[in-house]
């Protein structure tokens, strides 16, 4: 057997790992979030002034924002929940000296500090949760599109061959979901009128990058023959399609809805695409080929489960539009978000009720035909990872307003409290200080050079390295360099202001 179908099939055939498993899982990427905040401002404590060396920095966010995360997908999946558990009792330690050495409420009662806490106005306009969540869907997309290759990345962690849950099939549904929160209708300022057709206009002249992309990829791995799961989109099709497709019908369909009515949209896709899956053919062809034995002829046939699978994954942009919409409405003080917690927690049950009574009446999650179990997995997923990076940023507000002059970057502003008060020009100063140089403002900024740039490393090294027979000394090695490349090349291109964005 040849490297590339030894390599293929050490990929496929794979069945995924359990809904709690990952679950439990979500908010390691918050809580090493909230870890490097709170040694920030421990460090600003011990030291009276930020830390401003550009090295510093740069060597904080990589050990505390990658390390855990390489980590916990490989050597130490077996032991996730430990993981997780054992970083949230560190920052419950770090929260309690902050609270004991504050320079700010010293002689106030723990009730009244809550209250002023609840009543400290926040930054409208920068949300950074939305920006941590984004970001770090690209970073754990491209530490998995390399780990994956070498026998130190759980199995069940892959993409699964047709039915189950893995932690790669996750990352493809948030990865979408993602882009649908930002999206140019989401973004449109209140009062402000556009009409339907611009955006719809605009979709179509920026959708050439990713159309260039899909077919770069395609020439340059059949070019190659580099080694391919046809089963992932099909032979010709790959992702950057898929994102494609998604964009367009998306701006197409919300020129013929309400922008505030996206969740009916996404729940009528949902569900007459489940339809059609359990009623008419569609399932066994998208699974079998035309001809019941996996048939590759013709382009329908050979692409048959990227071409259908847009549809799932337009169900749940669409939900991302609604959430969207939530995460940007007119609020700005620590309660009101509290309550969109709490609301997106409310929703969190009612979707896992929802999966419930889908896998066991309907059909398991199948990433492949992105069917219904599969759109209310990735929504409820996704709500769950912001809900808790909204816990952490309001955690980090709280701990900046007990210790007067500290501040962390890609972390909510603060705009008035009754001991945190600024004028203009402070606030604005501020602003641009904790929106400075960091590894999540970096890849934020780049974020499609840094997932092609991560393609181009993955590539690299499965053609220079024998990644299925490595021992784990050389593959923790080799994926903490390619991360640690990746991020040091985002990193120097934010120093130096340069966005490669020419569409």
């Amino acid at each position: 057997m040849s490297q590339r179908l030894v390599k293929e099939a050490f990929l496929s055939n794979l069945n995924g790992t359990t809904l709690l498993e990952i679950s439990v899982g979500l908010p390691l990427a918050p809580l090493c979030v909230l870890t490097r905040g709170l040694l920030l401002i421990l460090y600003f404590l011990h030291n009276g002034r930020p830390l401003c060396s550009v090295y510093s920095n740069f060597f904080l966010d990589f050990t505390v924002l990658i390390v855990p995360l390489v980590l916990s997908c490989t050597i130490l999946a077996s032991i996730l929940p430990f993981v997780v558990l054992s970083i949230t009792a560190f920052c419950t330690g770090l929260i309690f000296v902050i609270f004991t050495k504050r320079t700010n409420y010293v002689q106030v009662s723990l009730k009244r500090i809550l209250d002023d806490f609840l009543r400290t106005n926040l930054d409208p306009e920068y949300i950074p949760s939305i920006t941590s969540v984004r970001v770090f869907i690209n970073l754990w997309t491209s530490i998995s599109i390399l780990a994956v290759d070498f026998p130190q990345y759980p199995r069940r962690y892959a993409k699964t061959e047709s039915y189950g849950t893995g932690v790669m099939d996750l990352g493809v549904g948030i990865f979408v979901f993602g882009n649908g929160v930002v999206c140019p209708e989401v973004r449109l300022k209140p009062g402000a009128t556009q009409h339907n057709f611009f955006y719809l206009t605009r979709q179509l002249l920026t959708i050439w990058p990713l159309l260039l992309l899909g077919f770069g990829r395609l020439m340059s791995v059949k070019a190659a023959d580099y080694y391919e799961h046809v089963t992932e989109y099909g032979v010709h099709w790959n992702f950057f399609f898929t994102l494609a497709a998604i964009r367009m019908g998306a701006s197409l369909l919300l020129t013929l809805f309400p922008v505030h009515k996206a969740w009916i949209v996404a729940v009528m896709l949902a569900v007459v695409y489940e339809c059609f899956l359990e009623i008419t053919p569609l399932k066994m062809f998208i699974l079998h080929g035309s001809n019941g034995q996996d048939s590759r002829t013709g382009f329908l046939n050979a692409n048959r489960e990227g071409i259908f699978s847009v549809i799932g994954y337009l169900a749940i942009y669409m939900a991302s539009v609604q959430v969207g919409l939530s995460l940007l409405g007119k609020r700005t003080t620590a309660r009101g978000w509290l309550k969109i917690i709490i609301y997106f927690l409310q929703a969190i049950f009612l979707l896992f009720i929802c999966l419930y009574i889908a896998q066991m009446y309907i059909d398991t999650v199948s990433r492949r035909m992105a069917n219904l179990s599969f759109c209310i997995w990735i929504v409820a997923s996704c709500l769950i990872l912001f809900s808790s990076f909204l816990v952490v940023d309001l955690i980090l507000v709280f701990t900046k307003l007990l210790v007067g002059g500290a501040d962390i970057p890609s972390s909510w502003n603060i705009l008035h409290s009754s001991t945190y008060k600024k004028t203009d020009l402070e606030f604005r100063h501020r602003k641009n200080e904790s929106q400075g140089t960091c590894i999540i403002n970096a890849v934020n900024k780049n974020q499609l050079l840094h997932f092609l740039l991560a393609n181009v490393l993955t590539g690299l090294v499965n053609m220079h390295f024998d990644t299925m027979h490595s021992n784990t000394l050389s593959a923790m090695l080799i994926v903490h360099l390619y991360m640690f490349t990746n991020c040091l090349a985002m990193y120097i291109l934010q120093a130096k202001n340069i966005i490669f964005k020419w569409w």
